[in-house]
C-alpha cells in the first residue's frame, strides 16, 4: 500500500516576505525597528576595530583632526566618520631614483632607462656629467608624512635633484668619478635632510649612492682613460708605501743590530784594554822591586812563547870536519819538487 504525500502546512506554503510581515506584526512595528537598528549599531561600533601590523603606525584623525597615534596590535577607534586610521609603515626602507627608472617587464629582467633631464648637471670646473643616483630612505615622523606636504616622495625627488646639483656644481669631474665620490655622497646626504626637514615631510636619509658618473657619451673615453691612469697611480702609490712600510722596519731592525753589535765590541775591547793596563801595572810593579829577575823571567817567556812553534836543528860543529855540508834542507826541497794540487 503506497503512502500519500504529505501536505505542507499553512506555514510552510506562505512565501518568506509573508512570514517576516507576520513576526513584524507579532512583536510590534516600534520593537521590530528598534531590533533593526540595533544590529546595524553593533555592526557600526564594531566596524572601529582595525590592526596595525609590526614596523606601523596608525595615524586617528577625528573629524580630520589628529588625536592619537597607535602602535602594532589590535586597536579601536570610534567607527567613521567620526575618526578614521591611517597607518604608515615605518620600518620600510623605501627608494627613490634620480636621473634613471627601473623597468621591469614580466618574464624579463629589469633595466634601467635613463632620464638625461635629471641625470645631466654642471660640476665645478665647467663640465657636464650625467649622474645616477639612487636615495634609500623611511619615515620619521608618520604625522608629518601624512598631513605637512601633499606628495611628501615627490618633494624628495626633487630636493633630491636640488642637492645633488648644489654640491656637484662645487666638485669637480674627477673628484666625483674618482676619490671625491664618497665625499659627494655624505655631503648630498646632509643637504637632503637639511631640505626635507625644512619641508617637514616627516622623512628620513638612510643612504644615497652615486650609481653612476660618466662624462657626455663624446669625451666619456678620454675622461676614462684619466681615470685609469688616476687608479693606477694611487695603486702604486699605495703600493710604495706598502714597500716602504716593509723596508724601513727591516733597515732599523738591522742599524738596532749594528749600533747593539758596535757597543758589544767596544765593550769588549775597553774590556781587554782595562785588563791589560792592569796586567801592564802588575808588572811593572814587580819589576820595580827586583827588574834583574823580571827582566829574566819575561826574557825567558818571551823566548818560550817565540820558539815554541820553532822547528829546532842541533848540529855538532865536529860532524864532516869541516868538508861536509851539515845541514841539507830535504824537506824544503821535497815540498817544492812536487807538482801544484798534490797533498803529502
Amino acid at each position: 500500500m503506497s503512502r500519500q504525500p504529505r501536505r505542507p502546512s499553512r506555514r510552510e506554503a506562505q512565501p518568506p516576505g509573508e512570514v517576516m510581515w507576520q513576526r513584524v506584526r507579532r512583536w510590534g512595528v516600534g520593537r521590530s525597528i528598534g531590533i533593526v537598528v540595533g544590529i546595524v549599531a553593533v555592526i557600526w561600533l564594531l566596524s572601529g576595530i582595525y590592526t596595525v601590523g609590526p614596523g606601523e603606525v596608525a595615524v586617528v584623525r577625528q573629524f580630520g583632526r589628529e588625536v592619537a597615534q597607535t602602535g602594532p596590535g589590535l586597536n579601536y577607534h570610534l567607527p567613521g566618520p567620526i575618526q578614521r586610521a591611517d597607518k604608515v609603515n615605518m620600518a620600510q626602507i623605501r627608494r627613490a631614483e634620480i636621473g634613471f627608472r627601473t623597468v621591469v617587464i614580466p618574464g624579463r629582467p629589469a633595466k634601467h632607462e635613463p632620464r638625461l633631464v635629471e641625470a645631466l648637471m654642471l660640476t665645478g670646473d665647467e663640465n657636464i656629467a650625467d649622474i645616477q643616483v639612487l636615495v634609500q630612505y623611511r619615515v620619521r615622523d608618520a604625522s608629518e608624512f601624512l598631513f605637512k606636504v601633499r606628495a611628501p616622495e615627490q618633494a624628495l625627488r626633487a630636493a633630491t635633484e636640488v642637492a645633488l646639483r648644489g654640491v656637484i656644481g662645487k666638485t669637480s669631474i674627477d673628484d666625483a668619478m674618482t676619490v671625491g665620490r664618497p665625499q659627494v655622497e655624505a655631503d648630498t646626504r646632509d643637504f637632503l635632510q637639511r631640505l626635507l626637514d625644512d619641508y617637514h615631510t616627516g622623512l628620513q636619509v638612510v643612504e644615497v649612492k652615486l650609481l653612476v658618473v660618466d662624462p657626455p657619451d663624446e669625451v666619456k673615453d678620454a675622461f676614462h682613460e684619466v681615470v685609469r691612469a688616476l687608479e693606477d697611480r694611487d695603486r702604486l702609490t699605495r703600493e710604495a708605501e706598502g714597500y716602504a712600510e716593509d723596508l724601513v722596519p727591516k733597515a732599523r731592525g738591522d742599524a738596532e743590530r749594528e749600533i747593539k753589535a758596535a757597543e758589544a765590541y767596544k765593550e769588549a775591547r775597553v774590556s781587554r784594554a782595562q785588563g791589560d793596563t792592569a796586567k801592564f801595572l802588575e808588572v811593572l810593579e814587580e819589576y820595580q822591586k827586583a827588574k834583574d829577575v823580571t827582566r829574566e823571567r819575561l826574557y825567558l817567556e818571551t823566548i818560550e812563547v817565540v820558539l815554541s812553534e820553532v822547528e829546532i836543528f842541533v848540529i855538532d860543529p865536529q860532524a864532516g870536519g869541516g868538508n861536509l855540508l851539515q845541514f841539507l834542507p830535504l824537506k824544503e826541497m821535497t815540498e817544492l819538487e812536487k807538482p801544484e794540487g798534490t797533498s803529502q
